[in-house]
C-alpha cells in the first residue's frame, strides 16, 4: 500500500511539473509570434524611473516571472532607459521625470551617460524631480541636475568621496597550502597582487591614486556646477565629517528638500496643477518602452550597427555575462555582411580577460575596418584586453571617466602540493616520456627552466599586445610602451596621452560612424539582440546553480566567484590590475 501511495505521489507531482513547463512554453512561444500592445500614455503623465536598480548596457525584455507577480525588474539597460528619456523628451503627454533614487549600481561612465541624457531632456522645458529615502553618491551625481532633490527626512546622505579598495587572498593561501606562480610584465600590472601581497604595492597605490583623483575631479566638479557652488567649497565640504543627514544636504545647498514621500507628491501636483485629492498619473520605465515611439528612426536601408560586448573577455560561446569571441565575432560579421549596415560601433565595456580571445577579435577587427568604418565606444571599463579590442578602430571614443590602458599581459598557474600532501593527505605519482610531459602541474614545484617557458610566453605576448597598439594608435613604439607596462589611466588621461581620440558618449560615437559611413539619415541597430520573454523563462531555469552558489557563500560569493573565474582562465591573461570597486 505504501508503495502504491508513493507511486501515486510522484505521478501528481510529475503532471503539476508537466503543467507548469507547458504553461511557461505557452508563454513563450506566445511572446514571440504576438505582436506588442502599444501602451496609451494619458495626458499630464509622469515618467517615472526606478533608478535603484543595477544598470547594464543593453537589457532583455521584461521577465516573465517578475511580471506575473507584479514586481519590477532589478535591471535596466542603458540603451532603453536613454531611448525612453529621448521619447518623453518630445512626447507631450509626458510633462516631466521622476527618479526613484537612492542606490544606482552602475560605473561611474554609465551614470555620466544617463546624466547627459536627462540634461538634454530639460532643455524641453520639462521637469525633474528626484526623491530617494537614502542618497549614495552615485544618486546624487545623477540627481544634481534635478529642479528638485527630495529625501525623507528620516534617511541618510552620503557625500565623503571616492574610495577603492582591494581584497588581498595571500594570507587565505597560505593557511590552505597553496602557492600561486605569477608571471608578469610591467611594473603596473598589478592583477596578481591580490593573490601574492598583503597589500598594495607603491606602484599600485600610485596608478589607484592617479584615476582615483581623475575621476573625483570630474565627478565632484560636475555636482559643484549644477548645485552653484566652487570646487573649493565642494571640497571643504567633502572633508567635513558631518554631511551625513538629509538636514545638513539641505543646508550646504546639495538638496534642495527634506520629507515624506506624501509631501514630495504634494510638490508634484502643484507642479503638474492638479488639486491636492487628485492622484498623479505615473508611468513606469518598463510600460514607457512599449508606448509609441516618437522619435525618428531614420533609413532602414542605412544603419549604424552597435555591437555591445560587457564582461570578461574568454573564448569560445557567451553565456550571456561575458564577451565570448566566437559569440562576439559572430555579431560582427553580420555586421559586416549586412549592406544597410553603413558604419559599426562596438560598445565596449570590459576589464579585460583571456589575451587569446582578445587578439582574436583584434584580427576580425582589423578584417572589418577594411570594409566598413569600425569605431569604438568605452564604457565604465575598456582596459587590457577591452583596449585591445578597441586599440585597432578607427577613432576611439571614451568617457573621461571611463577606466582603460592597462597595456599588459600576466600568467598565472597555482602550485597545490603542500595542500594536497600536508594537509588533505592525498599523493601523486607517475611516469612520463618526456621531460615536459607533465608540465604544467598543480601538484609540484616548476623548475627554473619551465618557468622560463612562460615567462618567454608572457613576454611575447606583451611585445605582441605593445606593437600592434603602436600601430593601431599611429605612436612610436617607445612613447607607447612609455605608457603601458599595465598602467590604467582614466578616459580624460587617455585622450592626453594618446590612447583615446574623443572624449564623449555612445552618440557621439554613433555620430562619428555615420558621418564616416557618408550616411546623414540613418537609424542605429543594436547587437546582440535583448533576449525574448521565452529565451529568459529557460535561462531562469537553467541558472538556479549561480542562486545557490550565492546562497552557499553569501558575502564571499565575489571573492569566490573571483577564484573560479582564475581557475577557468587561459594560461596568459590580458586583464585590469583588479576588480575595483570605488565607492
Amino acid at each position: 500500500m505504501l508503495q502504491f501511495f508513493k507511486y501515486v505521489l510522484a505521478t501528481i507531482v510529475g503532471l503539476f511539473t508537466f503543467i507548469f513547463l507547458f504553461f511557461l512554453l505557452i508563454i513563450g512561444i506566445s511572446s514571440i509570434f504576438s505582436k506588442p500592445d502599444v501602451v496609451s500614455v494619458k495626458e499630464n503623465s509622469v515618467l517615472k524611473i526606478n533608478m535603484n536598480q543595477q544598470i547594464l548596457e543593453n537589457s532583455s525584455e521584461a521577465d516573465p516571472f517578475m511580471e506575473l507577480l507584479g514586481e519590477g525588474s532589478n535591471q535596466i539597460g542603458l540603451v532603453q532607459l536613454k531611448e525612453a528619456i529621448a521619447n518623453a523628451k518630445i512626447d507631450p503627454n509626458i510633462k516631466g521625470v521622476y527618479l526613484d533614487i537612492a542606490y544606482p549600481v552602475a560605473g561611474m561612465a554609465t551614470l555620466d551617460e544617463i546624466r547627459k541624457t536627462l540634461i538634454d531632456f530639460k532643455e524641453s522645458g520639462k521637469f525633474i524631480y528626484a526623491y530617494g529615502e537614502l542618497m549614495s553618491e552615485p544618486a546624487l551625481y545623477i540627481s544634481s541636475i534635478a529642479d528638485e532633490i527630495f529625501i525623507n527626512e528620516a534617511g541618510g546622505f552620503e557625500f565623503n568621496g571616492l574610495s577603492s579598495e582591494t581584497t588581498f587572498l595571500q594570507g587565505f593561501f597560505e593557511k590552505i597550502g597553496v602557492k600561486p606562480v605569477i608571471f608578469r610584465v610591467g611594473e603596473y600590472k598589478s592583477a596578481i597582487e591580490p593573490f601574492i601581497r598583503k597589500d598594495m604595492s607603491a606602484a599600485s597605490k600610485e596608478q589607484v591614486s592617479s584615476y582615483l583623483n581623475g575621476i573625483s575631479n570630474y565627478f565632484y566638479s560636475q555636482i559643484a556646477e549644477a548645485r552653484g557652488m566652487s570646487m573649493e567649497k565642494t571640497n571643504e565640504i567633502l572633508n567635513m565629517p558631518k554631511i551625513h543627514t538629509p538636514e545638513e544636504a539641505v543646508e550646504f545647498g546639495l538638496i534642495t528638500k527634506t520629507g515624506y514621500f506624501d509631501q514630495f507628491e504634494d510638490l508634484l501636483r502643484k507642479k503638474l496643477d492638479i488639486k491636492e485629492d487628485k492622484s498623479i498619473t505615473y508611468i513606469e520605465l518598463n510600460k514607457y518602452l512599449k508606448a509609441k515611439k516618437l522619435v525618428k528612426e531614420g533609413d532602414r536601408n542605412n544603419r549604424v550597427a552597435v555591437i555591445i560586448g560587457q564582461g570578461n573577455i574568454v573564448s569560445g560561446k557567451s553565456d550571456g555575462s561575458n564577451i565570448a569571441s566566437d559569440s562576439w565575432i559572430e555579431e560582427l560579421r553580420k555586421a559586416v555582411k549586412d549592406d544597410k549596415v553603413k558604419a559599426i560601433v562596438l560598445r565596449i565595456n570590459s576589464g579585460g580577460g583571456s589575451a587569446m580571445a582578445s587578439d582574436i577579435m583584434w584580427r576580425e577587427i582589423e578584417l572589418a575596418k577594411k570594409k566598413k568604418p569600425v569605431i569604438a565606444s568605452m564604457g565604465d571599463y575598456a582596459a587590457s584586453g577591452g583596449y585591445y579590442m578597441a586599440m585597432g578602430c578607427d577613432t576611439i571614443v571614451a568617457n573621461p571617466t571611463t577606466i582603460t590602458g592597462s597595456i599588459g599581459i600576466f600568467g598565472m598557474l597555482f602550485n597545490a602540493q603542500e595542500l594536497m600532501n600536508s594537509k588533505l593527505g592525498i599523493n601523486f605519482d607517475g611516469v612520463k616520456t618526456h621531460d615536459y610531459a607533465d608540465f604544467p602541474s598543480l601538484t609540484r614545484d616548476m623548475s627554473s627552466v619551465e618557468k622560463g617557458m612562460i615567462q618567454s610566453n608572457v613576454e611575447a605576448g606583451y611585445e605582441k599586445f605593445t606593437t600592434k597598439a603602436a600601430a593601431g594608435r599611429n605612436m612610436d613604439i617607445v612613447k607607447l610602451k612609455s605608457i603601458a607596462g599595465g598602467r590604467v589611466w582614466t578616459g580624460e588621461q587617455g585622450k592626453e596621452n594618446g590612447l583615446v581620440d574623443v572624449l564623449g558618449t555612445l552618440e557621439d560615437a554613433i555620430k562619428i560612424a555615420a558621418k564616416k559611413g557618408n550616411i546623414d539619415d540613418y537609424r542605429v541597430a543594436y547587437y546582440p539582440k535583448p533576449k525574448n520573454q521565452f529565451e529568459l523563462i529557460m535561462e531562469k531555469l537553467e541558472n538556479s546553480s549561480q542562486v545557490r552558489f550565492e546562497e552557499y557563500f553569501g558575502s564571499l560569493a565575489p571573492e569566490m566567484k573571483n577564484i573560479k573565474q582564475i581557475m577557468e582562465m587561459d594560461k596568459l591573461q590580458a586583464k585590469m590590475p583588479f576588480d575595483m570597486r570605488i565607492q
